[in-house]
């Protein structure tokens, strides 16, 4: 046994005497060059809520603090994290794994965008070659030593999800939201497949939750009013919180910047899992 040991074998890529596999039949074992300390998934039972952007802000905040993070982005048919921080160009091979790419202040990324041709080519796969692509960006991608790694998956309850729910130690999940009315089937429908998988929610942002006033700094509730704080009562999740509508974001987005935004308002969110 390592000196290093913290008895997390299913994240962990040495062979030694006293490794234990977990019992899962599903389960895919991480590149053995890698170490990952901990997986958490981003999730949301819809579409256009704003799951990459959240994916990148928090591995921004932790990134700032100090910690080694990742972005594995399981959204296979609709790829957007390489766009949000600037990366282009293809992801290149030792021969044996795959290397991520690395944004200007060092978080590590891995896309179907960084393995086309193309990075507008569309990606035209059935799901099971889908979910086979996101179990080898865990096994033979050569992560290095994570501490935090970061998994934007795509919206639903459908292939992804249940793929990384089953082969990835997830950690706990994240689950993203907007204010909007029907949020709560939607919260409910992605916090129920995590109960169903025994994988804990960390935690829920509401993206897109206010405008502030550019004049007098008035918050304004564009899509009506905040249901996040009841909604995560109604789901026995302690934890949220609360993203601006901000026309800079788009701007930094847009540029391939989203390293210069302030996270700081997802700190208190972070604390709980750090």
């Amino acid at each position: 046994m390592s000196e290093t040991c913290n008895d997390s074998c299913s994240t962990c890529g040495v062979d030694c005497n006293d490794r234990k596999e977990p019992q899962n039949e599903f389960f895919v074992a991480l590149n053995e060059k890698s170490s990952v300390k901990k997986v958490i998934g981003i999730v949301s039972g819809k579409g256009g809520v704003g799951k990459s952007l959240i994916t990148s802000m928090l591995a921004v905040n932790l990134n700032k603090k100090g910690y080694r993070t990742a972005i594995m982005d399981a959204d296979i048919t609709g790829p957007s994290i390489p766009k949000a921080f600037g990366i282009h160009g293809k992801a290149v091979s030792d021969g044996k794994s795959l290397m991520p790419k690395r944004s200007d202040t060092g978080i590590s990324i891995m896309s179907v965008n960084l393995i086309l041709e193309k990075e507008t080519d569309p990606v035209i796969w059935r799901g099971p070659i889908v979910a086979g692509v996101v179990k080898q960006f865990w096994s033979d991608v050569q992560w290095g030593d994570v501490d935090y790694m970061f998994v934007d998956m795509p919206p639903g309850t459908g292939d992804v999800p249940l793929t990384v729910f089953q082969s990835l130690p997830v950690d706990g999940i994240i689950v993203v939201t907007s204010p909007q009315e029907l949020v709560s089937m939607i919260v409910t429908k992605a916090s129920n497949m995590a109960k169903m998988m025994n994988v804990p929610i960390l935690g829920i942002v509401e993206n897109m939750s206010y405008l502030s006033c550019p004049d007098c700094g008035k918050k304004i509730n564009v899509f009506g009013e905040s249901k996040v704080e009841q909604v995560a009562a109604d789901q026995g999740i302690q934890h949220f919180a609360r993203v601006p509508i901000d026309p800079a974001i788009a701007s930094l987005v847009d540029n391939g910047a989203i390293e210069q935004y302030d996270t700081s308002m997802l700190d208190a969110l972070i604390d709980t899992f750090k």
